[in-house]
């Protein structure tokens, strides 16, 4: 529950943000009304770039507004002070009559409260962020959450008593009327260049004042992740050492609502408070809890403070849903279960799927591999197809069979590979289809210990992802092929530049290296092993690449636990690029396609369901 409020509270941080910065440029350059959405998205687009590349630099970016801010703000408050003496200056809207619309109730009060502990919000994203801090980290995020207190209370004091003041008059109903700061500082500085200032430093900070959530938004997705209630990819870091998913995630949901809401801040605004005071309310009260429980030094104090805090709170959170329910927070209302339950679910498949591959059904050191069973599907009978058939002879395979979908290819496969049958397979539905049926009949000839290999070999023309888009057919199959039970994917790929006429393709490879990729211990781990075991190979090693100290350090562990007869290297990964890392790594094998091969195989599990592929990383 407080996971999906505070996720919620930071998507509407950055919409909330944005759409009050770009109020306050619209309030100074009053001929960009009309374009808000476009502005507002176009500067979640630039923060996001920003935290992109990584904290130190979004910092230093980020700092200079900040202190600019403060100063025109108390440079605004002082100004105003100065010249409210003999009477303050009036605003543009001084004495704009209102209409009537109710009479002054404890309920309207109880309203006005509410709506003025928005000064609040923010204050949570400093305990967010404790472990950001450097040392000591308690001592210097209390520091910095006193210090963010006295400037908050000191500039909203000041800027309410002017707005009272010049006599500031705002309605939800008017648009494109300027902000409050906007009228003050143009009736204390007369406009000029200083209510300029104050408007960009207030744009500029509101801004970035999204920038709390770019931090927290990722560091609690990552967090959630951990415990397996939010999909594994939120865990990643980037080239940069940032979250680099939850920040896309982010953004894209931001820039939906301000579209969605037409960056209407009235209406984004009931929206926020929801989610502010749900996170409030539960973190005071588990404070409570926390303290009642382990009754650490001083726990009748946190218990006092935490559970006057959590009252007030959770007070407030009663008259915002009060007030404020038919105006927009019942979509915040709505979104908490939902995510909620969306939680629950991704956690009971990362459960299920956890006991799937913690069976220890396969034991590496007790156990003899199954036998080898091959299909090599040939398209046609060229030098991938020749490549293939080399290969295959060289881990002398149980039995092997080709298939083609091209009756031309059956005279030069006589001549290319004598000693291999192949079969015609005649289609009038979709040739996926027809190998599919024909792999499900072979594999149910065979031992379940068995492994079925299909051979898929193919001539790439360029080096670049463009063969994706150039034979899109032959990757569709492969990817339909892949979620075959039972059935292994083998693809041999040649470059055309690689061809040599002169050469005989289908030579028996000398020296096979294989590598096996490794993440963790577990079943599907164990049965590429297994099946890297199958290949006759000269060498079998397990690479993972050690993208994080601690799952490194456990990854050793279970591996020498798990007894594994096979070496297990870990490699460094630089800017966190596997693909890079692996190919470079290979590179050390010197594989020229003919005398020596490498094979690496990727354990891969695949889900029953396919919506549940998005849970996890699509590494493989």
């Amino acid at each position: 529950l407080a996971g999906s409020a505070l996720l919620i509270d930071y998507v509407l941080t950055v919409s909330v943000s944005m759409t009050a910065g770009v109020d306050a440029i619209t309030s100074a350059f009053t001929g960009l009304a009309g374009y808000e959405v476009q502005i507002a998205i176009g500067f979640i687009v630039l923060v996001t770039l920003a935290n992109l590349r990584g904290s130190k630099e979004s910092g230093v970016l980020f700092a200079f507004p900040t202190y600019g801010f403060v100063a025109a703000i108390y440079l605004m408050i002082v100004t105003g002070l100065v010249r409210c003496v003999g009477g303050c200056p009036p605003a543009e809207t001084a004495g704009m009559e209102v209409p009537v619309e109710t009479v002054i109730t404890f309920a309207v009060v109880l309203r006005a409260f509410a709506a003025g502990t928005t000064a609040l919000t923010g204050v949570e994203a400093i305990a967010d962020g404790v472990p950001a801090f450097r040392f000591p980290q308690s001592r210097n995020a209390g520091t910095t959450l006193a210090i963010m207190a006295a400037l908050s209370t000191s500039m909203f004091m000041g800027i309410s008593y002017l707005a009272r003041g010049t006599g500031v008059v705002i309605t939800e109903h008017e648009e494109h009327t300027k902000t409050v700061v906007a009228q003050i500082a143009d009736a204390v500085f007369g406009g000029g260049f200083m209510f300029y200032v104050v408007q960009f430093m207030s744009a500029a900070i509101l801004i970035l004042a999204a920038n709390t959530a770019y931090q927290d938004f990722p560091r609690l997705s990552s967090i959630l992740a951990a415990d397996r209630f939010m999909p594994r990819q939120f865990m990643n870091r980037g080239d940069r050492l940032v979250f680099s998913n939850g920040i896309v995630i982010l953004a894209i949901a931001a820039s939906a609502l301000v579209w969605y809401f037409d960056s209407d801040l009235n209406r984004l605004i009931q929206l926020y408070l929801v989610g502010v005071f749900v996170s409030f309310t539960l973190s005071q009260t588990g404070m409570v809890v926390r303290s009642l429980t382990l009754r650490p030094p001083d726990w009748r104090k946190t218990v006092a403070i935490s559970g006057f805090g959590g009252t007030i709170t959770g007070i407030v959170l009663l008259v915002v849903i009060y007030t404020k329910f038919v105006r927009g927070a019942w979509i915040v209302l709505v979104m908490i279960p939902i995510l909620m339950y969306l939680m629950r679910s991704i956690y009971r498949h990362y459960e299920s799927l956890a006991q799937q591959l913690g069976r220890p059904d396969r034991k590496p050191v007790e156990r003899r591999p199954g036998n080898q069973h091959v299909v090599i599907l040939a398209a046609r009978v060229d030098a991938a197809a020749a490549r293939a058939v080399g290969y295959v002879r060289a881990i002398r395979a149980a039995d092997v069979t080709a298939v083609t979908f091209d009756r031309a290819n059956l005279s030069p496969w006589k001549r290319l590979g004598p000693d291999i049958p192949m079969q015609y397979l005649e289609t009038d539905r979709s040739r996926t289809q027809t190998l599919k049926a024909f792999v499900r009949a072979k594999r149910r000839e065979l031992r379940p210990d068995d492994f079925l290999t299909l051979v898929v070999p193919e001539i790439l023309e360029t080096r670049s992802f463009l063969e994706i888009i150039l034979r899109p057919r032959l990757h569709r199959l492969k990817a339909a092929m892949l979620t075959e039970p039972g059935v292994q994917i083998l693809d041999i790929p040649v470059l055309q530049e690689d061809i040599d006429p002169e050469m005989d393709d289908s030579q028996e490879p000398a020296r096979n290296y294989v590598c096996v990729l490794v993440s963790s211990v577990h079943n599907a781990t164990l049965q590429a092993i297994e099946y890297a075991e199958t290949l006759q190979a000269t060498d079998i090693r397990a690479v993972s690449f050690g993208l994080d100290p601690e799952a490194t350090e456990k990854l050793g562990n279970d591996w020498l636990n798990a007894r594994i007869p096979h070496p297990l290297e870990i490699e460094d990964s630089p800017y966190r690029d596997i693909g890079r890392s692996l190919t470079s790594y290979i590179k050390q094998f010197e594989a020229d396609g003919f005398n020596r091969v490498v094979t690496v195989v990727l354990p891969e599990f695949v889900v029953e369901k396919r919506r549940h592929q998005i849970l996890h990383g699509q590494t493989g």
